[in-house]
């Protein structure tokens, strides 16, 4: 969930190449960052700061000579230690001749500390990372060269971790590790550059290599890189890949918050998942990432969709899209239980992974599990080139471009626009739905944009509910899944109370908690189950519940019926999700600017989960 950036070249830009790459990272962690950079002199300087990147920034303001011609950089997700300037990155090792950055989570680190302490060296920080370094000076005092006692440091640690190392030893190359947390190597004429995510390189190289898992690479201030597979011990060689980025998409712009932005971009955002991919005037879907499974697909009898957070809410839309329209049994489970499960699995079973980054530890960790299994491996990933992209057998990327904020918006909708195409084409053209859904996604966008046309209207009944400590959202079908997407994102970013029930779930409990101060969201859109949800909007009133509504637009009955109602424009019950949960992100979007909270960057959370 932490950031990483590194940079080696001919020019000393390295603590400028890396601040900005932090910039861009940050939503993968703020809760401190710090840089270390090798001077022209061959000197190692390390700045850290508790906070956001502009902390480090203005503390290097005060130093005269930040020119670097290598540099590392970390931006941190707290789990081992507080977030304190001792617990920061990098971590060095006594004589501060090798710093370390670390992403991941070091299982084995109390058996390596006992080990080095009874080698006589000390510790000065709470985390798991600070045994690297001390580990890496071991193990290169006792080799003959740096790099091959690197790879034995690194060869003894278990875990998941992503390392960028720079060293006095060598200052013209700095080197990076990968076992299952993303990094990738950036390559130029005269530099290279390290990132976790391509996003914080892309402004100076798209040419990228991805390291795989039991990799470990150098690269040189030339250009130039080596990568060995440390785990066969022999020599990777694998070429730089052309990645296609628009930078300008991941800045700010005229935007207040990145989240107000990518809720902005959404009608693009559905555009993009579906344009090429929807042929409305021959009734055709089209969907290329498929094509090279059709012969398994066809044997397909089962489907376990497997994601976390966001993407799992967005994996329940996509069960009822996939069992209605194409007839096939879907399941949905969360990969972090997933994972640990024993349960029985047949080759007509396709596993779908679902994630916004691709690099979500607990869905690689669920696709890692039925490797042996023979199934069909499945993806749906925004980020192109992603492990989770690389791992699956075949997939469908969402082309939702990047996403800052940490809470997920567009691409949520993506994922449920791309399931929905993927319910499309699994049913082969034979289900009565198929026409009217495929005509209606070339509507939605447009729909889309009415209710962003409509955000101070959703703006005043944020700020009508802003005050409430706790938040019932229900739902019934396509709606109790957005009810729990609903939820979430209220209580992610508002920091409310709030949870989630299928609406026919009331009179099993969760009416105890009613009263004038618990409100309540009802999903309370035109389908065949309206009638029903308004009873038990009934039940909700008759205990003095506030009752705040989303309808469709033309039912004024529903008006007369609840406290609040915000209307959306007509749309199929399977099209729905996508307004709906448009909705439910601007309403807790300007319930927690009322509030006076951090939109992009909420408290003890980061973007892109990369550790158990």
């Amino acid at each position: 969930m932490c950031g990483i950036v590194g940079y080696v070249g001919q020019k000393q830009v390295g603590s400028e190449v890396v601040i900005e790459g932090l910039r861009a990272l940050e939503y993968r962690g703020y809760d401190s960052a710090g840089i270390a950079f090798l001077r022209s002199d061959k000197t190692l300087c390390l700045e850290k700061a508790v906070g956001r990147v502009q902390n480090l920034e203005g503390q290097l303001e005060q130093i005269d000579d930040t020119k670097a011609t290598a540099a590392i950089g970390h931006t941190r997700w707290a789990t081992h230690g507080a977030p304190t300037v001792g617990n920061a990155h990098p971590h060095y090792n006594a004589d501060r001749s090798i710093a370390v950055t670390h992403n991941g989570i070091i299982e084995n680190y109390l058996e390596l500390k006992q080990e080095l302490e009874a080698a006589g060296y000390e510790f000065v920080s709470e985390t798991d990372t600070e045994v690297i370094p001390h580990l890496i000076e071991f193990h290169t005092n006792r080799s003959k060269t740096f790099i091959s006692g690197l790879e034995k440091a690194i060869s003894r640690l278990r875990g998941a971790y992503a390392l960028a190392i720079v060293t006095t030893k060598t200052p013209d190359t700095i080197y990076a590790a990968r076992l299952s947390s993303p990094l990738v190597l950036g390559i130029a004429k005269s530099a290279a550059y390290i990132a976790s995510d391509p996003m914080a390189i892309t402004s100076h190289t798209k040419d990228v290599v991805y390291l795989n898992d039991y990799e470990l690479a150098a690269v040189h201030k030339d250009g130039s890189y080596d990568i060995r597979d440390y785990k066969r011990a022999q020599t990777v060689n694998r070429k730089a890949e052309r990645l296609e980025h628009n930078h300008a998409s991941g800045e700010l712009g005229n935007y207040e918050h990145f989240m107000l932005k990518e809720m902005h971009e959404i009608p693009d955002t559905i555009r993009a998942a579906t344009q090429g991919r929807i042929r409305p005037d021959s009734n055709t879907v089209k969907l290329g990432g498929l094509e090279s499974v059709a012969d398994q697909l066809r044997f397909i009898d089962r489907i376990v969709i497997v994601a976390c957070g966001t993407s799992y809410y967005a994996g329940l839309v996509g069960e009822y899209l996939i069992e209605e329209i194409a007839g096939i049994p879907v399941e949905v489970q969360l990969a972090s239980e997933f994972k640990y499960r024993n349960e029985p699995f047949s080759r007509g079973t396709a596993l779908l992974a679902i994630s916004q980054s691709g690099e979500t530890a607990d869905t690689i960790a669920a696709l890692k599990k039925v490797e042996n299994y023979g199934v069909l491996r499945l993806g749906v990933v925004n980020a192109v080139g992603s492990t989770i992209a690389r791992m699956t057998d075949s997939g469908v990327y969402c082309h939702a471009g990047p996403e800052q904020a940490v809470a997920s918006t567009k691409a949520f909708v993506a994922q449920v626009s791309v399931l929905t195409l993927i319910a499309l084409h699994l049913s082969g053209g034979n289900s009565p739905l198929y026409k009217p859904i495929l005509h209606e996604l070339e509507h939605l966008p447009a729909k889309a944009e009415s209710i962003l046309a409509q955000a101070k209207d959703i703006e005043k009944l944020a700020h009508k509910y802003k005050d409430a400590r706790d938040f019932l959202f229900i739902g019934r079908n396509y709606g109790y899944p957005c009810a729990l997407e609903g939820a979430l994102k209220l209580k992610e970013i508002s920091y409310i109370h709030a949870e989630a029930y299928a609406a026919g779930e009331m009179k099993h409990g969760p009416l105890a908690m009613i009263d004038e101060n618990f409100p309540t969201l009802a999903i309370a859109t035109d389908s065949p189950l309206l009638e029903k949800t308004i009873s038990n909007i009934q039940e909700i009133k008759a205990r003095k519940g506030l009752v705040l509504a989303i309808a469709t637009e033309g039912n004024k009955d529903i008006k007369r019926l609840v406290s609040d109602a915000f209307y959306i424009p007509g749309s199929l019950e399977q099209t729905q999700p996508i307004l709906i949960a448009l909705v439910e992100m601007l309403f807790a979007y300007y319930v927690a600017i009322a509030n006076g909270h951090n939109v992009d960057r909420p408290r003890n959370l980061a973007k892109s989960v990369t550790v158990e």
